[in-house]
């Protein structure tokens, strides 16, 4: 990443509690290329800390309330602010505040006499690696260095032994590992080693023997490496040790990819305290890589089963659906199954009774000739001739056939009128006439056996569909016939009142338990003995009684058996 881009993207807040110096610094900034913001006090950019993070802070160290030390230090027990690159600003070059400043959690220490040009490198060099490294999140997640507690590495790069020794005891008393080599060729082969675990490189920028701002450039392409499979993105602190006063050379060390230049000659406490600071923002930066790394897959992890979920709710969706869709085609078909049965039945009765009423007119025609011969024969035989006890004989026995053919004449005509099914619109019919004309047709099932008794006490006339009442009707008394074993009773009452008609059949049988009164109405569920019903008489009355806007319900009748009843509306909008 160029120091243009870094400049172009950085969000910089800057803490100074003197306005004329805050615009000369952000003016300077601004005129760099970075965007700023400004706040006079500690204390109100911790406030602003909740809003959106800047890339980076620069704070003086003298601002009144709390300092600028206090401020990185809370910022640093903050999980959400800790890896934020602060730079510290003071008046002049005070080790005992330099070293306060980096000891409570701060970056760099520049002053504000400091030329422009180094301010802008040091902030260019502190952004260059703010985000996070190349690489598989779960794999450097998955790392054996991840949640585990080892000591900072630290390699040194310097071609005098004596000053390899000095750095060497230096850092060690500080808790570090420390490796020593005095080339670039050993430098590069351990860095590159794949057990390689390096947290800050020590670079001796003026040494004879070699290039030490060559060997910057080359580690820093080396860091910015995707790593390789199974392994951590090489991540580490370049240092270099030489002059902060080099002029040309401090810019062509930080083009090269240099974090921070620590002088030579500077005091231990203060080189400690500085290799300190880099090395703690390095562990605090794979910390916060890591934890956002586990995030974003718990992040995935969760928006993976937020997709299965809807994906299953989807399916459970589409399956009710399906089951839906499913049942209303069972019950659609089960209608059309019942609407061509009842039109092939009505087509075979509407034949039979025609092919009965032709031969019937015949018999009638004759019988009344026959009839008519008999009394002619009975008035002119004598009194005493002896055949005139045959002839009324034969007269009763006319009287007695053509009883028999007025009973044939009836069925007929019932069959006729259950036959027509064309009569399918609304129309105003007499509900008595209906009702017996179904009661005519299921005699073979009532017989003598079976007492059915009438109330008709409601108006005779309703305006509903002929075929389709006489199709409820059917069915529910067919089913009360079938229900009751032996002898026994059927009662089939009307009323009315301005609203609604009631049709109400109960029956003597052993009725329908509770559990059972849900599903009678589902097409194809029956009690009856398999090969004795289809499951679809009531269902067909159910949908009959729904096409006519009204309802059905069962339950227990006065006489201990099933009571169905049927209201319907007198008048019926579409």
């Amino acid at each position: 990443m160029s120091a243009g881009s870094v400049a172009q993207a950085a969000e910089i807040l800057l803490v100074e509690d003197s306005e004329t110096q805050a615009l000369q610094l952000r003016h300077m900034l601004e005129t760099s290329g970075f965007h700023v913001s400004w706040r006079s006090t500690a204390e109100a950019a911790l406030d602003s800390l909740n809003e959106k993070l800047p890339d980076l802070i620069i704070a003086d160290y003298h601002l009144p309330g709390m300092n600028g030390d206090e401020l990185t230090r809370q910022m640093r027990l903050n999980v959400r602010t800790r890896a934020i690159p602060v730079i510290m600003l003071t008046e002049a070059r005070e080790r005992a505040v330099e070293r306060q400043g980096l000891e409570s959690g701060a970056d760099a220490y520049i002053s504000k006499s400091a030329e422009q040009e180094l301010i802008v490198l040091r902030i260019q060099a502190l952004l260059r690696r703010r985000s996070s490294p190349i690489g598989d999140p779960k794999e450097e997640r998955q790392s054996p260095s991840f949640g585990t507690f080892r000591r900072a590495c630290v390699l040194i790069v310097d071609d005098s032994p004596t000053r390899r020794t000095y750095l060497q005891n230096l850092l060690a008393h500080e808790g570090y590992a420390v490796t020593p080599v005095s080339e670039p060729t050993e430098a590069l082969r351990q860095v590159r080693s794949p057990d390689a675990k390096w947290d800050c490189i020590l670079i001796n920028l003026l040494s004879p023997d070699f290039d030490g701002i060559e060997l910057c450039r080359q580690l820093n392409l080396y860091r910015g490496l995707a790593p390789l499979p199974g392994t951590d993105a090489p991540s580490f602190a370049i240092v270099g040790l030489g002059n902060e006063e080099g002029g040309n050379m401090l810019a062509r060390a930080f083009a090269a990819g240099v974090d921070d230049i620590v002088p030579s000659t500077i005091e231990a406490d203060v080189m400690r305290v500085r290799i300190r600071a880099l090395v703690r923002r390095k562990l605090m930066q794979d910390e916060n890589w890591r934890i956002e790394a586990e995030l974003r897959e718990q992040e995935l992890a969760l928006a993976k089963a937020r997709a299965e979920a809807a994906s299953a709710d989807a399916l459970a969706k589409a399956n009710n659906e399906l089951a839906e869709a499913n049942d209303l085609l069972k019950g659609t078909q089960a209608q059309l199954v019942q609407a061509a049965k009842m039109a092939s039945l009505g087509e075979l009765v509407a034949g039979i009774a025609h092919e009965i009423n032709n031969p019937l007119a015949f018999i009638q025609a004759h019988q009344g000739t026959v009839e008519k011969l008999l009394t002619e024969i009975a008035a002119k035989l004598p009194p005493e001739g002896g055949l005139e006890r045959q002839v009324q004989k034969s007269r009763d026995r006319v009287g007695a056939m053509k009883l028999g053919l007025a009973r044939i004449q009836e069925l007929v005509l019932n069959l006729r009128r259950f036959s027509r099914l064309d009569e399918g619109d609304f129309q105003t019919i007499n509900v008595p006439e209906s009702i017996e004309t179904v009661l005519a047709l299921l005699g073979h099932k009532l017989g003598t056996r079976i007492d059915v008794r009438r109330h008709y006490n409601a108006v005779p006339d309703l305006y509903c569909s002929p075929a389709l009442l006489n199709q409820v009707v059917m069915n529910i008394v067919g089913n009360a016939a079938d229900a009751i074993k032996g002898t026994g009773g059927i009662d089939i009452e009307t009323a009315n009142n301005e609203a609604t008609y009631t049709i109400k059949i109960s029956d003597t049988g052993p009725g329908i338990p509770g559990e059972l009164r849900e599903r009678i109405f589902e097409p194809f569920f029956t009690t009856k003995p398999v090969g004795s019903g289809t499951g679809l008489g009531l269902a067909i009355a159910y949908s009959v009684v729904q096409a006519h806007k009204g309802s059905i319900a069962v339950d227990s009748g006065a006489l201990g058996g099933a009571s169905f009843t049927i209201t319907i509306p007198r008048h019926i909008v579409s």
